[in-house]
């Protein structure tokens, strides 16, 4: 039999258990009348007129031997009530038969505790019929024991030998037929459909249902919740669920805040946000209010889908409502943040939560902890680490992931092996992806042997190592130039069993080129090829800049046109890789044709295709033409960096362009770029030449609170210029300054 499993929401939502359900059923029990005729009420006219009668029960009649056994049985039980049940019916377990069983508990019906016993004596020695237990199942539902009829109802249909297509009509009668006079609570038939569907039977579950409108009852909305719930958690189930939503509320289900919750976060995860939003705001319509959950729901919905906008409404309609973003609220728009890379931002929504007396948990401080790591701020990485500590939420192993990941990413590698025997110390065991990591950082630092130590070290510790560790230490070697120790351990890998991937055969491939040998990275695409391995852009884009490094464009352009031809989509890194070509071998009409073609094709240049061509223009000394291009640039919406703006000031120093210059550098500085030491000493000097002695010495000092050198030339100028404005305190400053590090920088190349 196929079972239902378990449908897992977010920790925020609410889901019907097995414990909740029965105490939903316990609590309600006794006002089942009421709720079914207020449903039947709710019945279509259809429905109405087809409404029939339970039948009477009408056992089998016993002959005159059988009522003489059934009354000995029965008074012995009531008797010596007090005397364990199996040494009462000892005498008679010979002579009872199934039959009997009825007919002794038409006897003893009202004595709950004595029914219970009495079956369980029965079902020791024999398996009851369907009769008997339907039997058992209503007196129990009269004293309002859900959890005996959770049980008796479930180790029917549990069992493997049951078949549900066989069995269920058989079940079903048999529970109609005892109705009236065992007990008739219809919380029984509530009770067997939460089974059904607990164990899969969602299409059986159904048909129930369907059956007991013709006797004018309607489940319960627990249960019809329930089955909502496993219908939107089931692959084909959410067209059926939906529609299970607008039939059921037709002939008289009430449904309630859970019953749109199930169906919003259903909506929500299949990627219909706005159907699951629209839903959110019919709910008041609908007689129910929205909860904090709903919104919740929606809110983690838009944060899947990227849209940081339609979030930010709902948290105002939310705040309209008077309802207060919950945990899961405040964690889902930090994950988006996070991604967005806004993890300042992020870090606001967290200062906001713990504003509202909401404790962040491992989760949220994790994400924040690996956005910060991947936009390179180590340090605010660091402060959440600690601030985590210091409010006893202990970080797991993805927490120390990411800020080693995080700290051999920015070459700080001595930082992340400190780290990992940091977290040893803590009792958290690294698994191979964070040695992986590591074997990365040192290879990326050019400390091969580190590298192989700890990959030995990763052996010992009985870690495998894949394919994604071998060829960050191909990688390593490639970069190193040291391509035949990267041969050496292919073959190794082959060895091993290990088959190589594209990421393998791209570090040689970039190996190779590095080396200056493109032909032998031509035929290594081609061996990747005959094994069955698509080069990609990256292996594409890694041969075009060898060739366009050196001066061979016609055979990059070609490549370009192969990557097309084979349907591959080149990357920004591939366009700009030949557009730095074509400047640097001067071809600047080919650049334009290329960046023409680029936003002919909706392909947007970054900031990097423009520096190419704006920086070849300068050094022409065409700034119109770099003023053209950079103007078009901001036309559509790229944002220069700060290589932009070095090129842009040293083009109009050069051209004598001081104002351009001026009004670039001001901007440059209020985006928070610093200039280069040769920007400024190109600013130094333009202004130097136009006698703008001001300005320079401002530049000056600025480039010295950055902590630059000037140059010898420069030191000398403005200590004579001070000398010469009676400022002798600071003109023997820049004196001992000039000498102190420009003697120094000299000693210092000398040694090297």
């Amino acid at each position: 039999m196929r079972r239902c499993s378990a449908f897992v929401f977010p920790y925020h939502c609410q889901v019907l258990s097995y414990h909740r359900y029965l105490g939903s059923v316990t609590k309600h029990m006794s006002f089942f009348s009421y709720s079914t005729n207020s449903a039947v009420e709710k019945l279509s006219c259809l429905t109405l007129t087809a409404v029939r009668p339970f039948p009477d029960y009408s056992p089998k009649k016993p002959f005159i031997r059988d009522s003489e056994l059934v009354q000995h049985v029965s008074t012995s039980i009531k008797q010596r009530y007090s005397e364990h049940i199996r040494r009462v019916l000892k005498p008679f377990e010979s002579k009872i038969k199934p039959d009997h069983i009825v007919w002794v508990l038409m006897t003893i019906k009202n004595d709950y505790k004595l029914v219970i016993d009495f079956f369980d004596w029965w079902c020791q020695r024999r398996d009851p019929s369907i009769e008997v237990r339907c039997i058992i199942v209503h007196i129990a539902a009269a004293q309002k024991d859900a959890r005996t009829v959770h049980r008796l109802i479930h180790d029917f249909w549990a069992r493997p030998s049951v078949d549900v297509t066989v069995f269920f009509p058989q079940f079903l009668e048999k529970l109609i037929y005892t109705y009236k006079d065992w007990g008739s609570n219809p919380f029984v038939f509530d009770i067997f459909f939460q089974v059904l569907v607990e164990l899969g039977s969602l299409d059986y579950g159904r048909k129930l249902f369907d059956k007991m409108l013709h006797y004018g009852l309607v489940l319960s909305v627990s249960s019809c919740n329930f089955f909502l719930s496993c219908l939107s958690h089931e692959i084909e189930g959410h067209k059926m669920m939906l529609k299970v939503f607008h039939e059921f509320s037709e002939v008289g289900v009430c449904w309630d805040n859970e019953s749109h919750n199930i169906v919003i976060h259903s909506l929500c995860r299949i990627g219909k946000v706005k159907e699951a939003h629209n839903l959110l705001l019919q709910m008041e319509l609908r007689g129910c209010m929205p909860d904090v959950v709903s919104y919740s729901t929606v809110i983690n919905g838009y944060c899947a889908a990227g849209q940081l906008e339609s979030v930010m409404k709902i948290i105002e309609e939310m705040q309209v409502k008077g309802l207060k973003p919950n945990a899961f609220t405040f964690n889902s728009i930090i994950l988006l943040l996070s991604k967005r890379g806004k993890v300042h931002d992020a870090e606001k929504i967290l200062r906001e939560m713990t504003s509202q007396g909401i404790t962040p948990d491992n989760v949220v401080y994790t994400t924040l902890i690996d956005g910060f790591c991947k936009t390179g701020n180590i340090s605010a990485a660091y402060s959440l680490f600690n601030e985590m500590q210091s409010l006893n939420i202990t970080p797991d192993l993805i927490t120390y992931t990411a800020l080693i990941s995080g700290l051999c990413h920015t070459g700080n590698i001595a930082e992340a092996d400190k780290l990992l025997n940091y977290m040893l110390g803590r009792g958290l065991e690294p698994d191979e992806f964070i040695y992986t990591t590591l074997i990365d950082g040192y290879c990326k630092a050019g400390e091969i042997k580190a590298a192989f130590s700890l990959h030995n070290k990763m052996v010992q510790m009985q870690f495998v190592p894949n394919i994604v560790t071998y060829t960050t230490l191909v990688d390593g070697l490639c970069k190193l130039g040291e391509l035949e120790t990267a041969n050496e351990l292919l073959h190794e890998m082959c060895g091993k069993g290990l088959e190589l991937n594209i990421y393998t055969y791209n570090s040689l491939v970039n190996g190779f080129c590095k080396a200056g040998d493109v032909n032998q990275a031509v035929k290594l695409m081609e061996d990747m090829e005959a094994a069955g391995i698509c080069p990609d852009a990256f292996t594409y884009t890694t041969l075009m800049d060898a060739y366009c490094k050196l001066g061979e464009m016609g055979k990059a352009h070609g490549l370009l046109r192969q990557m097309l031809l084979r349907g591959l989509q080149p990357t920004i890194v591939t366009f700009n890789v030949l557009m730095n070509g074509f400047c640097m071998s001067g071809m600047l009409e080919e650049g334009d044709k290329l960046l023409k073609w680029m936003l002919e094709k909706g392909i947007i240049p970054n900031a990097t295709t423009y520096n190419s061509l704006m920086k070849q223009y300068s050094v022409r000394n065409n700034m119109c033409m770099t003023s053209e291009i950079y103007k078009g640039m901001l036309g559509k919406g790229v944002v220069p960096n700060a290589n932009t703006f070095n090129i842009l000031i040293r083009g109009h120093c050069k051209a004598r362009n001081m104002k351009e210059a001026w009004f670039l550098h001001k901007e440059m500085i209020k985006k928070g770029f610093t200039p280069t030491l040769e920007t400024y000493h190109a600013l130094i000097k333009g202004f130097l030449k136009r006698k703008k002695y001001s300005e320079a010495k401002e530049m000056f000092e600025e480039m010295r609170r950055y902590g630059l050198l000037a140059d010898k030339e420069l030191y000398s100028i403005f200590a004579d210029m001070n000398y010469e404005q009676g400022n002798f305190d600071l003109a023997l400053e820049l004196c001992d300054e000039a000498v102190e590090k420009c003697l120094a920088d000299k000693t210092d190349n000398r040694n090297a």
